[in-house]
């Protein structure tokens, strides 16, 4: 029988302590490397389209506009969003009618991800089809939206402006590097 001690609290161990605390569970797994999401288990043409589309981490990035050279085919990234992205929340202000009222706006699809080569190297969707995990700062490896800012990962505080705000001429002078880096 167990003895009590005042000021002592009591907590359960061993197997009862994860079944009491479910988020313990999944830490032991994490901590085991027996936790397996679906971005280890499938293929991008495998996943759900909730799977897909959780599997975006919300940076914005992708949202900037790029240049790209006439003479080399080189793609540059600018510090101007689509006249859509909310560059505090870094998502589409309209994701549903995107396509009709963008209509040069990029549906990212498995093959998408195989093709296109302007996809940040922090993109999640370019890191599981080149067999990498997500980054800790993944909100489905945080468990919170907001890491992917916290992080500096995002392009939250870094947009100059939306498209309508700058003639073609200037967007030659947004062109920056960042959104090329790795973190």
């Amino acid at each position: 029988m167990a003895k009590w001690g005042v000021g002592v609290a009591s907590r359960p161990t061993g197997l009862f302590a994860l079944a009491c605390r479910p988020h313990l569970l999944h830490e032991r797994a994490m901590a085991e490397n027996t936790y397996n999401p679906f971005w280890r288990t499938k293929t991008l043409d495998e996943m759900t389209s909730a799977e897909w589309e959780s599997l975006c981490d919300g940076c914005g990035r992708c949202c900037l506009l790029k240049l790209e050279d006439d003479d080399t085919g080189e793609i540059h990234h600018t510090d101007v969003g689509c006249t859509l992205l909310d560059a505090h929340s870094c998502t589409c202000r309209d994701y549903r009618n995107r396509a009709k009222r963008v209509p040069d706006c990029v549906r990212l699809t498995p093959e998408a991800v195989r093709t296109i080569p302007w996809l940040p190297p922090t993109c999640a969707y370019r890191l599981v089809r080149e067999g990498q995990d997500l980054r800790s700062w993944h909100p489905l490896v945080s468990g919170r939206r907001a890491s992917v800012h916290e992080a500096g990962i995002s392009v939250r505080g870094r947009v100059a402006g939306n498209e309508e705000e700058f003639t073609e001429d200037e967007l030659v002078d947004r062109i920056v590097p960042w959104p090329d880096a790795a973190a």
